[in-house]
């Protein structure tokens, strides 16, 4: 089993109000897992944001925490709510309403991975199930709610950074023919999740670091966004979307050759991200 729920890394001084989060870049897989899946080493990574920990993990040298998880999202799916059990896999789950994403395979215990494989070729028993949620899901979420109390007492507020990568296809629907497609996807929710002015500077940070960005289409942010969101307490939630292509290779799941320049890029925006709830210096010549 994975040696431990998460990673948490904290700065040696808490300068900024972010708190940046990646729940699906964990690769700590269980062997008890593998040898009940059907799947190989290489495919059941399919649905792991892979690097996405690597990519954001200088958050702390600008005064940020960077918290990640260690256990894959093909075992326990951080952002999903642990409700959301899929009687299709789990005995004794009763069936409530529709559910899309359970329906689909994609509740808080995934069925399947990318492309609708299955990760299983029968069910688990709801005590593993819970086991899950107590060992992996609810450690996470609670050093996630107390990481922003922190920001939240220090601060005044706290704005969650909540970072995953999309597969290159992911925004072919929605770009208009000859339209180039976005390679950062921000979602907030349409604003229930943070306030304009917080979405207004992430967006700004990854634009001039050369990022074309999207807002909340395809992706206006799941559970994590939803549940963590209160701009009217001062709690912010940006979902973080980023085309894996640009940085790895999507089939060998390795990075490119690009990888190092993504990293630089996003070192950028890391930083410009970390000084939201500062006071902005004056240039110079002003």
């Amino acid at each position: 089993m994975p040696k431990t729920p998460f990673y948490v890394t904290l700065p040696a001084e808490r300068r900024s109000c972010v708190v940046f989060a990646s729940p699906h870049s964990g690769r700590d897989y269980p062997p008890a897992m593998m040898q009940r899946s059907v799947l190989d080493d290489h495919l059941i990574r399919s649905s792991e944001d892979a690097y996405v920990d690597q990519l954001f993990d200088c958050a702390v040298q600008f005064g940020a925490p960077f918290l990640h998880a260690a256990a894959p999202r093909a075992f326990v799916d951080l952002n999903r709510s642990p409700e959301e059990l899929d009687p299709a896999l789990i005995s004794g789950v009763r069936r409530q309403g529709h559910n899309p994403r359970v329906a689909s395979g994609l509740g808080v215990i995934p069925r399947v991975v990318a492309n609708g494989r299955a990760i299983y070729s029968g069910k688990i028993s709801l005590a593993e199930a819970r086991d899950r949620l107590d060992t992996w899901w609810h450690p996470y979420h609670r050093s996630l709610q107390e990481l922003l109390d922190q920001a939240q007492r220090r601060h005044g507020q706290a704005v969650l950074i909540d970072c995953h990568s999309m597969p290159h296809e992911a925004v072919a629907g929605i770009v208009r023919s000859g339209a180039p497609r976005p390679d950062v996807v921000l979602g907030d929710r349409f604003g229930a999740a943070a306030s304009g002015d917080v979405m207004d500077r992430v967006e700004a940070a990854f634009v001039a670091a050369g990022f074309r960005v999207a807002r909340n289409a395809p992706f206006a942010g799941a559970y994590i966004a939803q549940a963590y969101g209160r701009p009217s307490r001062a709690q912010h939630a940006v979902q973080v979307e980023i085309d894996r292509a640009l940085y790895m290779n999507e089939t060998t799941i390795r990075p490119n050759q690009n990888y190092a320049e993504v990293r630089h890029a996003l070192r950028a925006v890391i930083a410009d991200i970390a000084r939201i709830g500062q006071q902005r210096m004056p240039l110079a010549a002003e």
